[in-house]
Parts: structure tokens; sequence; C-alpha cells
């Protein structure tokens, strides 16, 4: 028998396969559904990178479109980006019952379809951290951003809850082999990693999950949020009922008990990059 090289390199991600699969996991259920729930982080995050009237602004793995509306109503010029044409369309669906002009374009936030430096800010709210190459999507975002223009992020934390919650989720449905947690991009060393030489400010805030009840929030999450919604349809009956009780618990660990509904507080990281001058 031949002994097995333990120093031989794991081989590669097919991160096409596995972006296949993550497009068809956001694609599923109705991540609006909870995504309009998150407005208020991007009205903050356009806020923290002072978007101004005129600036050319995109929005990355945009979903319905909450930062891309926040910048179109300071009267920038927004550029709405998603690889699931559903999620766009929702967005289309805000922009025209408010009035806002913003171009909605489908489009693979690790092989942006624009020119080097096109742009004065670069947004995304919980969505590129999802991109299964991690530094070819921070990639992306730098290069299509101008020297001195700003990337502003806001990506949940692997200690706050929806990071808990997606290591719940991985207990039961492991992620695919060789793909780093999204959550790293909820932490300053790994955005120091992936923005090398530009300047990072950091700010940790809170936003809260506001829900009749437990059972209100699990029904949500499983029916519209595409991982949720996924990972209880990959599993047998008596496993759903395993990751049910998990969610509940961790649920339980997580909420405010002040409150007589549910609130759950969830960290996350908003996150101002200055281009530099090169």
């Amino acid at each position: 028998m031949m002994n097995q090289d333990l120093s031989a390199p794991s081989p590669a991600p097919d991160f096409r396969a596995i972006k296949q699969r993550q497009q068809a996991t956001w694609a599923s259920g109705d991540y609006a559904v909870v995504g309009t729930t998150l407005q208020l982080v991007g009205e903050r995050l356009v806020e923290a990178i002072d978007v101004a009237a005129g600036e050319r602004v995109l929005d990355v793995a945009a979903g319905n479109g909450n930062a891309s509306l926040a910048a179109a109503r300071h009267w920038a010029r927004v550029t709405s980006t998603d690889y699931v044409g559903a999620l766009l369309e929702r967005g289309r669906e805000r922009a025209a019952a408010e009035r806002l002009s913003i171009e909605f374009l489908e489009a693979d936030a690790e092989a942006l379809p624009f020119d080097d430096a096109s742009f004065d800010a670069v947004i995304s709210t919980f969505g590129v951290m999802f991109a299964p190459d991690q530094f070819r999507a921070a990639a992306e975002l730098a290069r299509v951003c101008r020297p001195g223009g700003r990337i502003g992020l806001a990506n949940w934390t692997p200690e706050g809850f929806i990071g808990r919650l997606f290591k719940t989720i991985g207990a039961h449905v492991p992620p695919p082999a060789g793909v780093q947690s999204p959550a790293l991009w909820g932490s300053e060393a790994r955005l120091a990693q992936l923005f090398p030489g530009d300047d990072i400010a950091v700010t940790r805030r809170v936003f809260h999950f506001r829900y009749h009840s437990v059972e209100h929030f699990v029904d949500v999450f499983r029916t519209y949020y595409g991982p949720t919604h996924k990972a209880f349809g990959a599993l047998a009956p008596a496993a759903q009922e395993a990751l049910d009780r998990d969610l509940r618990a961790l649920i339980e660990r997580s909420r405010r008990t002040d409150a007589a509904t549910l609130i759950i507080p969830s960290e996350y990281l908003e996150v101002v990059i200055t281009r530099g001058q090169r």
C-alpha cells in the first residue's frame, strides 16, 4: 500500500462551480423580504463614505438595492449590480416607486464589466463578502474605484449573530471544501490582507433584527433567506428538526431579554477604505 503524501498541497477549490451553487442559493427563497429590513445599513454606509451629488457610485452584490437607493437619494449616478437578476428586478421596482434614476446590471463581483477607475465610490452591504474567491473580489472593487476614491462595506462579523448563524448552519450542511468563511470580511486583519496599502477605517455597529417571535424569525429565514432555505431543503426531516432546534437555541441565547417581541442585536463592520493615489 502506498503512503499518502501529506505534504502535497490540497487541490484549489473550483470557484466556478461553487459560484454557480451560490447563485442558485441566493436566487432561492426571496432574499428581498429579508433585505428590505436592512435598509438602515445602506443609509448609514452611504453617509459614512460621504457620497456627494453627481458622483459615480457602484453597488456590488446589491441584492434588492438598499445601498443603491440610498446613494441615488444623494443625487449620485448609481449603477446597481448583482448576479441574481430577480433581485435586481426588485431593486428596479423600488427605484421606480421613488422615481430614482439607477442603472441596474447583472454582473459577477469577481469579474466586474467596467474599466479601471470608473467610479468615485464602490459600495457593498452584506454582499461581496459572500464571493467565494475573496482576494479576486477585493481586487475587483479596488480596480474599478479611482485613486483617492472610497470603498464602503458593511460586513457581518464572525462573533456577531449572523456570523454565528452561518456557523450553526455549517455544522449541519458543511460549506464546500476550501472555501473560506464570508465572515472573515468582518475581521480587521482580513481587510488589511484584502486591501493592502489602502487606508482602512472601521466602525463596529449593531443592526437589530426585529421580529414578532422566535417562530416568526425562523419561518421568515427558512422560507425566504437563501442560505437557510437551501440548508433545510438539503436535509432529511430528522436533520431539519435538529437544525431548527439549534437555530432556535442560538436565537434564544442572542436575543434581548428586555423586549416583549424578538429583538436580536447583530454586530457588523462599517468599513470605509480610501484608495491610495497610485
